[in-house]
């Protein structure tokens, strides 16, 4: 089961927050389908931070064995998003594949 936690949506302008929370909604919905045999309870978390002219967004996702962690900055802050979604994934992936020990699967000859 995964937990989305939204973060300091208020430092993002209004006409953004509805976009925002349905894209982060629709993002969780990936790692839910991804996770939906896992025994741990999971959180993500997404961190928005506006600071002079940049966006940064951050997420996070805390697995068994670590907390993967994924930050983005942009001037958009729609495009900061989707990309700490697509990274977040790619990390995920890479973390949940190690922890099923995937990389120490061998194929059988074939005769």
């Amino acid at each position: 089961m995964v937990q989305l936690i939204i973060k300091n949506i208020n430092e993002v302008e209004k006409e953004f927050h509805a976009e925002l929370e349905n894209l982060c909604h629709e993002k969780s919905e990936f790692f839910k389908e991804l996770f939906k045999k896992y025994d741990k309870d999971m959180t993500l978390e997404v961190i928005f931070d506006h600071s002079s002219a940049l966006y940064k967004v951050s997420a996070s996702l805390n697995l068994k064995s670590k907390k993967v962690l994924v930050a983005e900055e942009d001037k958009n802050v729609m495009k900061a998003t989707t990309a700490v979604f697509n990274a977040l994934k790619k990390s995920v992936k890479r973390q949940y594949e190690l922890e099923r020990k995937d990389y120490e699967y061998k194929r059988k000859n074939r005769k």
